[in-house]
């Protein structure tokens, strides 16, 4: 009797290589990008394009104390939110000595573009486009049915032209996106691999049938990753280098199986996940091939985090520095998952939702994704590295 397993890698090893910044020869994702900027930048302004491993506060109203969307907000960033919780972007702008903020902030029915404005000497800082849950093209994100904006890559650059005209010499672009389509396209692969197990246990299929179907559901996720990657591509190459862009980086995904919520899954379903990651790398790789464009390879850089943590100043990155429960009952149960947006550092406060004896610095998620105020560190100082190795900073 043969065993029905669920495919753990369709890409094989060269494809590994590729993804994650090495190997040699002429498959696909084997090129790389030329041609951009090898001087130091005179920037003023961070634009910064993505999910919400880069949102700086699209959502904070729904964190409103008063229930009512007006502040004072308790949280608002996916990591451990406080005075000092800043994300990467945050981080990263500060080193410049530019200031970023959201482009648009709100959830639900409501929302205010460029809220910064109201001051007019901030008028120009709203360049903080990312959003959680957002996805490369899809304005479908994760959490849109719950009021989550989700306003996808493609329409965060279509709306910095329509506020600016064009992208400027002196604008640092930063585009990290592509981890809601892993979600996405990993939901749809469990799903049908749910059913395909069901059907085989219930006499409906064969062994060898599950295990082409599971197969056949592991591709379909893999060509949404690919058809995802060369969409970000072409937006790269034709709405910000076409529009004036011309110091443009390209984070890469690191491998979200490494994650509390990756390492929650089965053994033979984290690979899956894995290659998702690794096939939007492939081919973003491919797409952006000999495009004026720097590509930061997060992949290793991050493997190299989990793998070794007290390098970094890290004691745990298995347990998220976040409690559920706190966070429930400080929601009235509106929210149970434990998402780092409701999370609150603030020693003390009401509203805080760390776990009992958790460290926002030492602790490296603040949920089973996101990074906490540590984590994030560790991100932008890994980015900030890449930078200078380009020579722009």
């Amino acid at each position: 009797m043969k065993r029905i397993v669920v495919w753990g890698s369709a890409l094989g090893f060269a494809a590994f290589l590729a993804a994650c910044g090495g190997g040699e020869g002429t498959i696909a994702g084997s090129g790389t990008p030329t041609g951009a900027p090898t001087t130091k930048g005179t920037f003023t302004a961070l634009v910064s394009f993505g999910d919400s491993l880069s949102d700086i506060g699209a959502y904070a109203p729904a964190t409103s104390l008063t229930g009512t969307g007006a502040p004072p907000y308790f949280g608002g960033k996916f990591t451990t939110n406080s005075a000092t919780g800043t994300v990467w972007v945050e981080n990263l702008a500060k080193t410049m000595g530019v200031i970023v903020t959201p482009a648009e902030v709100g959830f639900g029915a409501s929302s205010v573009k460029c809220p910064a404005a109201a001051n007019p000497a901030l008028a120009a800082t709203c360049t903080g486009y990312s959003q959680g849950g957002s996805r490369v093209t899809d304005p479908n994100g994760i959490g849109r049915a719950g009021g989550a904006l989700t306003v996808p890559m493609k329409t965060q650059i279509a709306n910095h032209l329509a506020r600016f005209g064009s992208f400027k010499a002196s604008d640092l672009i930063l585009l990290y996106g592509g981890n809601n389509d892993v979600f996405t396209q990993f939901g749809a692969f469990t799903t049908a691999a749910a059913k395909v197990q069901a059907d085989a246990a219930a006499g409906k299929l064969t062994a060898d049938q599950a295990n082409a179907d599971l197969f056949a559901a592991q591709q379909l996720a893999q060509e949404e990753m690919k058809k995802a990657a060369l969409e970000l591509a072409t937006y790269v190459k034709g709405d910000i280098l076409a529009k004036g862009g011309k110091y443009v980086a390209v984070m890469t995904l690191s491998d979200i199986a490494d994650t509390p919520f990756g390492n929650s899954l089965p053994a033979s379903v984290r690979p899956v996940l894995t290659d998702l990651s690794l096939v939007f790398n492939l081919w973003l790789r491919e797409g952006l091939t000999g495009q004026a464009v720097q590509l930061i390879d997060t992949c290793p850089i991050f493997k190299d985090g989990y793998s070794n943590p007290s390098k970094y100043g890290i004691v745990n990155n298995t347990v998220p520095a976040c409690d559920a429960t706190k966070i429930a009952a400080i929601t009235g149960a509106k929210v149970t998952d434990g998402s780092s947006l409701f999370c609150n550092a603030t020693a003390g406060a009401p509203y805080n939702g760390l776990r009992t004896g958790a460290d926002v610095n030492t602790w490296q998620f603040a949920d089973g994704v996101h990074p906490t105020t540590g984590g994030h560190k560790i991100i932008s100082d890994a980015f900030t590295t890449q930078l200078k190795a380009f020579g722009w900073l």
